[in-house]
């Protein structure tokens, strides 16, 4: 039985930590697309600018896929930073 003081041998925690986070970040953008465009009068910069955002999350969400651990854990740090800005009022 592995030592309880060492996570190590739970396999895919930072991995599917990423994960989850930068679905959290694409989910934030999703719905703010949404309700720019269901504005009366929608911002089209502002439209443009959420895409943009939302293509990076999603092209480093493809990128997970073949991840090391570093990889992920260094994923984590910068999309909890950007999620916490993004929530930020």
């Amino acid at each position: 039985m592995p030592d309880s003081s060492d996570f190590s041998y739970l396999e895919g925690g930072a991995e599917q930590e990423a994960a989850d986070i930068v679905r959290d970040v694409v989910a934030w953008y999703s719905t703010q697309i949404a309700a720019e465009r269901g504005a009366p009068v929608p911002d089209d910069e502002r439209i443009e600018e959420l895409t943009a955002g939302r293509q990076a999350a999603l092209a480093d969400q493809a990128q997970l896929a073949t991840a090391d651990l570093e990889e992920a854990e260094r994923i984590v740090t910068v999309y909890a930073a950007w999620l916490k800005e993004l929530r930020e009022p």
